[in-house]
């Protein structure tokens, strides 16, 4: 058995002054919760190590996964990063002055605007996921690579009633 944690002591407390509750959802919960915490620090390091804020890798990495030409409609993209349409404009141009985007006219649609990763960006993204990467590694190095998948598929189970 692994040792105890922080969790363990918080349960423990309450059930002691609590036996009427059933605190199991804390076990679970309250771990996923102190990891994000880990998570987050991890990804705000690694953005920042590449001159990116969250919201900036959230976009360019959307726009990376997209493929060649690296290019998404501003709809597309905020519907991948689940934010308003006045935000994703905002964000926009704070990209493109940074030069990490470009807007143009999309030619199938003269209406129609798209978004395009510059070089720029593509390489901030590209320095910035390699960086993270290296970070969820050593997150996750305690447990073997057949305990993380099953850590994995269980998270996945969970999660599919919210997405």
């Amino acid at each position: 058995m692994p040792t105890r944690d922080e969790v363990d002591r918080i349960v423990d407390g309450w059930s002691r002054e609590r036996p009427d509750l059933d605190f199991s959802p804390m076990q679970v919960l309250s771990r996923v919760g102190r990891l994000a915490r880990h998570l987050e620090l991890a990804r705000k390091t690694s953005f920042e190590a590449s001159d990116l804020e969250l919201w900036e890798f959230d976009v360019l990495s959307a726009l990376r996964r997209a493929g060649v030409p690296y290019q998404l409609s501003p709809k597309a993209l905020l519907l991948q990063t689940l934010v308003s349409s006045g935000t994703m404009t905002n964000r926009i141009d704070r990209l493109v002055t940074r030069e990490l985007v470009e807007r143009r006219t999309d030619p199938n649609d003269g209406r129609g605007i798209l978004v395009i990763m510059t070089d720029a960006g593509r390489e901030r993204v590209d320095a910035a996921i390699r960086t993270l990467l290296v970070a969820e590694h050593e997150l996750l190095k305690s447990l073997p690579k057949a305990e993380q998948e099953r850590l994995s598929g269980l998270l996945r189970k969970l999660s599919l009633d919210f997405d």
